[in-house]
């Protein structure tokens, strides 16, 4: 089963000048245009080519110079030196980034000016700083689209309940919450892939709201205390809510696992039959706690058969 997705994925994105400073804490000697393109994880260290080799140049890629760029650009006279930079800074990158404490020679800051491009200092070395753009960029460029559901967090599990509109999903919630647990989102779920991890998060505009149908929205943070809500949980699990077909049969013994697929990744998910006078809340808590402990690698259907076996012995 597949996600009903809204918005698909999106791998490039503009970002102030000042936004990725503070996020990276660089020092900002050319601000350039303002905003920077993103558009790739990939990191550049242009030694190859401020020596004139341009063969193969990444220019949809962050620009790092380390120290033994730095030391390459001294070591040339002046007129090569800015050659050589004005080179650099003629094609199109988001940025550069000075790395080691290093200052920036006058040509770097003559040629930021005549080109407008961005220019940052840090006084991380460039393997750390590497470090740092990497995981920043993983989780600014990651696929992520905004689907329908309910998001919280039960037991330390992040829980994504789907379904149709009105099946009870904000008003199990509101239950769920009530017995300690914490939501997330609700109605909009958005969620991106980070490395090998579904992330969600609500949109901001509807943050720590619900809608509970004849009250109309609430606020859970201001109604429940900061406890109730967290910013963002990684997926773990589906529960998807579909009203009882009498026809279908539904899993027993929980032998057979279904999955649920978003932004290519699969999720274990369980069918709960939605009718009057279920107990949702502590249906979905049991599948949260039932999660945990096949996560912890205890399988009850196999503890199920190792009884048999030991009573079909006895007889």
């Amino acid at each position: 089963m597949a996600a009903d997705e809204k918005e698909l994925e999106e791998n490039e994105t503009d970002v102030s000048v000042e936004e990725f400073a503070e996020k990276l804490n660089l020092e900002i000697i050319c601000s350039g245009g303002g905003t920077m393109h993103m558009s790739t994880l990939n990191i550049n260290r242009p030694g190859l080519h401020l020596a004139g080799y341009y063969e193969h140049f990444g220019e949809d890629r962050i620009q790092v110079l380390g120290e033994m760029e730095t030391a390459y650009l001294l070591g040339l006279d002046e007129r090569r030196r800015y050659d050589a930079v004005d080179k650099l800074f003629d094609r199109e990158f988001p940025c550069v980034i000075i790395s080691g404490g290093k200052q920036p020679c006058k040509e770097i800051l003559e040629c930021a000016q005549k080109h407008s491009k961005v220019v940052f200092g840090t006084k991380l070395h460039s393997t750390m700083l590497i470090n740092e753009l990497s995981i920043y960029l993983n989780e600014l460029l990651a696929p992520r689209i905004v689907m329908h559901g309910v998001l919280l967090d039960l037991y330390g599990v992040g829980v994504l309940m789907i379904g149709k509109s009105s099946i009870g999903k904000s008003e199990t919630a509101l239950e769920l919450v009530q017995r300690n647990h914490r939501l997330v989102a609700d109605d909009a779920v958005c969620i991106k892939r980070v490395s090998d991890r579904l992330v969600g998060s609500a949109p901001p505009v509807i943050r720590y709201l619900m809608e509970v149908r004849g009250i109309g929205i609430v606020d859970i943070r201001r109604l429940y205390g900061a406890g109730a809500v967290k910013l963002t949980k990684v997926i773990d699990m589906a529960v998807n809510l579909e009203n009882w077909d009498e026809e279908k049969e539904y899993d027993r013994l929980g032998g057979e696992t279904e999955h649920y697929s978003i932004l290519g990744m699969d999720i274990p998910m369980y069918t709960v039959p939605v009718k009057s006078g279920r107990n949702l809340a502590a249906i979905i808590e049991v599948a949260a706690r039932n999660h945990r402990l096949k996560g912890m690698g205890y399988d009850v259907i196999k503890e199920l058969d190792m009884r048999q076996k030991i009573q079909d012995d006895e007889f």
